[in-house]
C-alpha cells in the first residue's frame, strides 16, 4: 500500500512525498481510514511508529472538507511537553504547506506575547501544552468554543504529570459534539477509563505493543556499577568512534553531572532537562538534530519530543524503574528500517530492573564485559 490508496487529497500527498513519505507504517494505514470517516479512536502506538502524521494528515483533510464558520481555532492538539508540542506543530506545518490554514504553538517557559498576536491574527490548529493554553483561556485571549477535533498524544505521560485536571478544565471549554483522537504508547486501566469517558464509541487500534522493540536495534547490556559508568561511557565514546548519542539519566541532577564529566573529556555534550530555559532546551535539541551536538544527555520526560530518523545510538547510563520505559528510550534509535545500537548500563542494585525489562520483551539482553581500571 502506498499513501495514494489511502485517498489522501493532493495537496496533502504532494507534501508528504516531498518529505519522502511514500509507504504508510502500520499505525497509520489502520488510524488514517477512521479518522477520515469521522469517528473517535484510540490509538495505542511507541514512540517511531510514525503517529504524528496517523493523527495530523487525516486531521487536515477533514479540516479542508469542512466550510469555515468563523475565525475561531478549529482543531486542538494536546501534548505533555513543550519540546513534543514544537515536534507536532512542525508536522502539521510541513504536512499542511500546500494548505491555507494557520497554525500555532502555545507552550510555557517563555513570553506570552508571540502567542497571543498570533492568536488575535487568527489560527485554525492550536498544539499546546495544557498550562499555557488555559492560562491564555482564562485571560479571554483564547476562545475554544469553535474546536471541532481534539486530539491528546501521550495520553498516559500527560497524565502520569499530573495534568489530569487541566484537561478536564480544558474539556470544559470545548464542544460536547467533536471528533476525539486520543492516543498513548501504553493503555493501563486508569487511561482506558479516562479515555471512554471523553470519547464516542471510539474505534480501537494497537501497533508495535510497548512490550516489543524494534527488530532493527542491536541491544546490550554492561555489567557496571555506578561509580566506574562514567569512565565506561567515555571509553565506549572514543574507542568506537560514536558520532551521536542519546543518553538517558533517572535525573536533573545527574544529567548535568554526566555533561560535566563529558565536557572534561573533551566530549560535546549538552543536557535536557526540566529546569533548562525553555531556549536552551530547544538549542540542545537543534544543535542535536542538525549533527552540531555529539552527546545529547535527557531525562525520559524532556525526550519526548525527540524525533529523529536517522538517530544511531542510545545509552542507558541508567536503567529505569518502569520496564516500559526502556522500550521507549530504545525506540529512538533504530527507525524507519534503520539499524541502530541501544546500549545499557547496569549495576548491581539495577539487576531487578534488568530482569524485569527482559521479561518484558520476551529475551535475554546480549552482556558485554567491561573492565574496570580501578
Amino acid at each position: 500500500m502506498i499513501f495514494k490508496d489511502l485517498n489522501i487529497i493532493s495537496p496533502i500527498l504532494q507534501a508528504i512525498q516531498a518529505i519522502g513519505y511514500n509507504t504508510p507504517t502500520p499505525i497509520q494505514e489502520a488510524a488514517i481510514p477512521i479518522i477520515l470517516s469521522g469517528s473517535d479512536i484510540i490509538g495505542c502506538a511507541q514512540t517511531g511508529t510514525g503517529k504524528t502524521a496517523a493523527f495530523a494528515i487525516p486531521t487536515l483533510q477533514l479540516l479542508s472538507a469542512k466550510k469555515k464558520d468563523s475565525s475561531k481555532p478549529r482543531v486542538l492538539v494536546l501534548t505533555p511537553t513543550r519540546e513534543l508540542a514544537l515536534q507536532v506543530f512542525e508536522n502539521f506545518v510541513n504536512y499542511g504547506k500546500h494548505l491555507p490554514f494557520k497554525q500555532t504553538v502555545i507552550y510555557g517557559g517563555v513570553s506570552q506575547v508571540n502567542q497571543v498576536k498570533q492568536l488575535k491574527n487568527g489560527v485554525d490548529i492550536i498544539v499546546a501544552t495544557p498550562g499555557r493554553l488555559l492560562d491564555l483561556a482564562n485571560q479571554r485571549l483564547l476562545d475554544l468554543s469553535g474546536i471541532e477535533t481534539l486530539i491528546l498524544d501521550e495520553a498516559d505521560n500527560m497524565l502520569d504529570m499530573g495534568f489530569i485536571h487541566d484537561i478536564k478544565k480544558v474539556l470544559a471549554k470545548i464542544p460536547a459534539k467533536r471528533q476525539t483522537l486520543f492516543f498513548s504508547a501504553t493503555m493501563p486501566p486508569a487511561i482506558r477509563k479516562f479515555a471512554s469517558s471523553i470519547l464516542n464509541n471510539p474505534q480501537e487500534i494497537s501497533v508495535n505493543p510497548v512490550s516489543s522493540a524494534s527488530g532493527f536495534i542491536d541491544q546490550s547490556v554492561y555489567k557496571v556499577e555506578k561509580g566506574d559508568k562514567t569512565s565506561l561511557l567515555i571509553k565506549i565514546i572514543k574507542e568506537e568512534g560514536i558520532k551521536q548519542s542519546l543518553v538517558f539519566t533517572r535525573t536533573k541532577h545527574g544529567a548535568d553531572r554526566l555533561v560535566k564529566q563529558l565536557g572534561k573529556a573533551k566530549i560535546n555534550a549538552m543536557a535536557i532537562h526540566g529546569n533548562k530555559s525553555q531556549n536552551a532546551r530547544q538549542r540542545a535539541l537543534n544543535d542535536f538534530k542538525n549533527g552540531a551536538l555529539q552527546i545529547l544527555v535527557a531525562t525520559d520526560i524532556a525526550a519526548r519530543g525527540i524525533d529523529i530518523d536517522e538517530l544511531p545510538h542510545v545509552v542507558n547510563y541508567e536503567l529505569p524503574d518502569v520496564s516500559e520505559t526502556y522500550v521507549h528510550r530504545i525506540g529512538r534509535t533504530g527507525r524507519s528500517g534503520k539499524d541502530g545500537t541501544a546500549i545499557a548500563f547496569c549495576s548491581s542494585e539495577e539487576n531487578g530492573n534488568l530482569a524485569n525489562i527482559e521479561k518484558l520483551i520476551g529475551q535475554k539482553i546480549a552482556i558485554k564485559k567491561f573492565k574496570s581500571k580501578r
